[in-house]
């Protein structure tokens, strides 16, 4: 049994240890943005749109901060020499979720009037999940 349990994490360590990292750098990205959100706006449960964007780009900084380092080293264990042109990408990418998730918030506090912390759970499953895509497929791809 602690074969076969032992085989599942060699076999899916990409994926176990980017849930990790995704988790600690939801977070770091979710904190910043709380904390944000409590400092500058009285910890509003429905920001404006102005205050959703700007709460959506301090969750983004700090969430790319944090991330491409630690998806670089430990999920997706880049040996890249081209760091600049590789972190160039992650960013790209990250950018492409920074609308997935402007979007999602937008949609949910703005239009449907969704608590924001709701609406900030549910696109952070959605970004999770491009990210990953993202990084997968065009950041972090293996050669060969």
């Amino acid at each position: 049994m602690i074969e076969k349990i032992k085989a599942l994490c060699i076999r899916y360590r990409e994926l176990i240890v980017y849930i990790i990292v995704g988790g600690l750098t939801t977070v770091v990205g979710w904190g910043t943005k709380f904390l944000w959100n409590i400092l500058f706006y009285g910890g509003t449960a429905f920001p404006t749109s102005l205050q959703n964007a700007i709460l959506s780009v301090v969750e983004w900084v700090a969430g790319v901060a944090f991330a491409y380092p630690t998806n670089r080293k430990w999920v997706f264990q880049s040996k890249n020499p081209d760091i600049l042109k590789e972190a160039s990408g992650f960013v790209a990418s990250r950018l492409a979720t920074l609308g997935l998730n402007f979007l999602a918030m937008q949609l949910m506090v703005n239009l449907l009037h969704v608590n924001f912390y709701v609406s900030t759970i549910i696109a952070g499953v959605l970004v999770i999940i491009g990210n990953y895509v993202f990084s997968k497929l065009f950041v972090f791809k293996k050669k060969g």
